[in-house]
Formats: structure tokens, sequence, C-alpha cells
């Protein structure tokens, strides 16, 4: 099955909506430093150019979880693939995603995450699907609120392709 991908959000839009969360994440923690927890693969292109944008003191830590495979549709089975390198106890921790779907695995994540002592724990998400979510989580800062629809670009992948598109694009199966 051939597919084709369509522009949803610009690389412009984008862009500036990055810069609105990080002005917005710099003032909520003005005088403090924020610990970024990236989720990867996906999440890596914006925690990049999001830190870029945030004023105060950052650092950063990656760690990998798995729910899809190959598929289109999380599996619900979450897999801690790349655990953190640091601990979290004491640290003022923004767990970074690409996007937030169905909750499973953000709200699995962010016990687990809860549970190592964080100072404090928020959720910031470049994309979200509220109308996919079977589990209530938080998203404490969000780029955009997307409808129901399979995207890629910007680190969001399908099967491992697009994911250096430099927009938020929709896959569509021809």
């Amino acid at each position: 099955m051939a597919e084709h991908v369509e522009v949803m959000l610009t690389e412009e839009e984008v862009d500036r909506k990055i810069k609105e969360l990080g002005e917005k994440i710099s003032a909520d923690y003005a005088g403090r430093q924020v610990h970024l927890v990236c989720v990867l693969k996906g999440g890596s292109f914006f925690m990049c150019e999001l830190a870029k944008r945030i004023t105060v003191p950052v650092s950063l830590d990656f760690m990998s979880v798995s729910s899809y495979g190959g598929d289109t549709k999380s599996s619900g089975v979450v897999r801690i693939v790349k655990d953190l390198d640091e601990p979290l106890n004491g640290k003022d921790v923004i767990v970074i995603e690409d996007i937030v779907d169905s909750g499973r695995t953000l709200s699995y994540l962010l016990e687990m995450l809860s549970d190592r002592k964080p100072n404090s724990l928020k959720l910031c998400t470049l994309l979200d699907k509220p109308e996919r979510r079977v589990v209530d989580v938080k998203v404490d800062y969000t780029g955009f609120a997307i409808p129901d629809e399979f995207v890629v670009g910007y680190g969001l992948d399908y099967d491992q392709r697009y994911r250096n598109l430099p927009y938020i694009g929709v896959v569509k199966f021809d």
C-alpha cells in the first residue's frame, strides 16, 4: 500500500509555537533550572528546538519507550528500551514528548518517573490528540491539539520514515 503526506502544520507554524512554549516554560521556571527528559526517538527534534528557546538553565536526559512497533496505533504494551542516565531526585523535570495519543504510554512513564522523587514533574508535548485519550494524562504544555489523524514529521515517523520533515504532515494511504 502506497502512502503520501499532506501538510497539516507548516514549519513556520511549528517554529512559532515552540518559541511560545519556550517563553512560557522560561517564565514558569524563572530562577530555577529545568531538567528536560526527552522521550526518544520522536521527541528529540522537538526537545532540541525547545531547549534552544528556554532561557533558564537546562539539563537534558533521554529515555526510549516503545508501544507502537511498526503499526500506526499504540499496542498498549509499554516497553522501556533505554532508561535515564541520571537520577531525578530533587530536580524540576519536564517530560518532552512529540505526541500524546491514548495516554497509556505516558501514564505509565509519568508514574514511574514520579517514583524517582523529582521536585516537580510536568509534561510538554508538541501535539495532543485529546479525542484518542483512553487514560487520563495531564498535559501541562501543549503545542497543538490535533484531530485523530496519523501524523509524521518533526520527529514523528511512520515505520521509521518521515521523521526529518520540517513540518507536521498527515499520512494518507492510497
